[in-house]
């Protein structure tokens, strides 16, 4: 059975988002399990955890708040853009190295274009990082036959315990995998229970250098302390917390209104909740400044 997100304005259902959601337990039995979660996805950014231990697995040597945002679909604060110089600076690199696209900042008090405010330079960075560390070629580090891409495939397929269904290229133009929701479940409880780089300590511990400070899955995060959430476009996000329970969801037409709100009845399907998530359970909809309506999931 699939999920709706609705979205309600006094009174009336203006739109419909038809979801997935899958969950798993402590011990990794099935929690819940709405629409087509077997069948392969385009995760996006959700799999940048994976790709960064692959880096790590590849001799990256980066921790805490520098290593949370080799994982990030950053803001472009200030903060965001001197990590990733500093992350390039490390490994004795300039900006120039980048092949990210160009880009304004999220953050609209910054209002300077370039590589290094795109939302994924951090990874960008980390990947040349590990390509310096490595001797491998900086410039053709995106292409898929690169040693580095090939390392980050092969972490990818162990933790999601599945073959890439299909891959492409994604926005920041570093290639994308094609898995199933269940592998990317599997593949973030592993990183928690593992604990492995320290990639899910990072991200926990910094939520904010994972996407930003006012970013709603960093809100999620500081909710719950010991809650590691990383978004993904197109209405994708997936978590993982410290004992094991962890899960997806997807908007399937991408939006991503619905994402907090189908994530919040994800976590507390788990058992998992805080007043402070309680208050994020509450997604409005505005009208004359004021709120009007209301998100909210039930079955289809």
């Amino acid at each position: 059975m699939a999920l709706v997100v609705e979205v309600v304005r006094s009174g009336f259902v203006e739109s419909r988002h038809l979801a997935r959601l899958l969950t798993v337990d402590a011990a990794g039995r099935p929690g819940e399990a709405h629409g087509a979660v077997a069948e392969p996805a385009s995760p996006r950014s959700a799999m940048k955890p994976l790709q960064a231990l692959g880096m790590l697995r590849s001799g990256l040597r980066l921790s805490g708040e520098l290593l949370a945002l080799a994982c990030a679909s950053h803001a472009g604060e200030p903060f965001h853009v001197d990590g990733v110089r500093k992350i390039l600076a490390g490994a004795g690199l300039e900006e120039s190295a980048l092949r990210c696209p160009d880009d304004y900042p999220e953050d609209r008090a910054v209002t300077d274009r370039g590589r290094v405010y795109m939302n994924c330079s951090g990874k960008h960075a980390a990947m040349l990082a590990t390509c310096a560390a490595n001797d491998w070629p900086l410039e053709s580090y995106l292409e898929p036959p690169h040693p580095l891409q090939r390392a980050i495939r092969a972490t990818v397929e162990e933790l999601t315990g599945e073959r890439v269904a299909a891959s492409g290229v994604d926005g920041c133009g570093a290639p994308l995998f094609f898995v199933s929701m269940v592998g990317v479940v599997r593949a973030f409880r592993t990183l928690a229970v593992t604990g492995e780089g320290g990639v899910f300590d990072a991200m926990r511990a910094h939520p904010e250098w994972t996407s930003g400070t006012h970013r709603p899955e960093a809100a999620l995060m500081r909710a719950l302390p010991g809650l590691m959430v990383k978004v993904g476009a197109e209405g994708f996000q997936a978590f993982a917390y410290e004992d094991g329970r962890a899960g997806a969801v997807k908007i399937e037409d991408g939006a991503a209104r619905g994402r907090t709100t189908l994530t919040v009845a994800a976590l507390r399907s788990l058992g998992l909740t805080s007043p402070e998530l309680d208050a994020l359970a509450v997604q409005h909809v505005y009208g004359g400044g004021r709120p009007v309506g209301e998100l909210r999931v039930h079955p289809d």
